[in-house]
């Protein structure tokens, strides 16, 4: 932790914040952040991700840079989160299991174990009591998983509906108006259709096929991993055939809605998320 210390106690008075009120917005006791700032208390993985998410700024930055010595230019720049990792490469760990012929699983994440998979999703603990399954038709060189979702804000796939989604590594690589599987640190898991805007605003805009949701925006910072659609399964656990080439012509179907949605996006700073 070279410069960690150094750095957070830099961060900190720049946002004009004393040790209490900083360690109440990071969920610590105030002698816990002063013994960071002094450097005798070296941080968790956790931790560090909290300061990391707070500041906008990389872990890998945050403790290996010495923040004072660059110039306000380029600290100002890292302060409202233009340096973060935009490939969303880095600092995730994705835990997998596989079957007897070491194949990979698809795991499935019901409803109950939803609010439980931000906080589980990188121990193989947590993944290993998941329920698992096969899907032969899947490639092999590919990551999988599925998830159950909850709502109408996606039609046509139904609440209660278990979608997957293949894992997707460059989040560099996603393309605008497809559907994703998002996980993120506040609301979990959502199935949205992605703009991705993380060139221009280190941002995601998650969009309903139902109209009757308003777009809003992600930081990327606050996502933990993106799945690309692949299909989804019904209440009764039947693939749907050409799931993809559905929702497309669902999407296809509600193109003036989507025309409505694009128009939202453009004037997004006067849009509330969706519940």
């Amino acid at each position: 932790m070279i410069y960690f210390s150094k750095n957070i106690q830099l961060l900190r008075k720049r946002k004009k914040r004393s040790q209490e009120e900083m360690a109440g917005v990071l969920g610590l006791k105030r002698s816990t952040l002063s013994a960071y700032e002094l450097g005798t208390v070296e941080p968790s993985l956790e931790t560090l991700t909290r300061f990391s998410r707070f500041f906008k700024i990389t872990m890998d930055k945050l403790v290996t840079l010495d923040l004072a010595s660059i110039s306000e230019f380029y600290l100002s720049d890292l302060e409202k989160g233009f340096d973060t990792d935009i490939t969303g490469k880095k600092l995730r760990i994705l835990a997998t299991t596989i079957d007897s012929e070491n194949n990979d699983n698809v795991e499935l994440v019901p409803m109950k174990a939803k609010a439980g998979y931000t906080a589980g999703y990188a121990d193989p603990e947590y993944i290993r009591v998941l329920p698992t399954f096969q899907l032969p038709f899947l490639s092999k060189s590919k990551k999988y998983r599925a998830f159950q979702i909850s709502g109408d804000s996606m039609p046509p796939v139904a609440d209660g509906s278990y979608v997957t989604g293949e894992y997707v590594q460059n989040w560099e690589s996603i393309k605008n108006g497809q559907p994703y599987i998002i996980v993120t640190r506040d609301e979990g898991v959502v199935f949205k259709i992605i703009y991705n805007k993380i060139v221009e605003t280190q941002t995601l805009t998650l969009c309903s096929t139902n109209p009757m949701y308003a777009p809003y925006d992600v930081h990327i910072t606050e996502i933990i991993e993106v799945w690309k659609f692949v299909n989804y399964l019904s209440e009764n656990l039947e693939i749907q055939e050409d799931s993809e080439k559905d929702l497309t012509k669902a999407l296809q179907n509600l193109q003036k809605d989507i025309l409505h949605m694009q128009k939202k996006i453009e004037n997004f700073p006067g849009q509330n998320k969706p519940e």
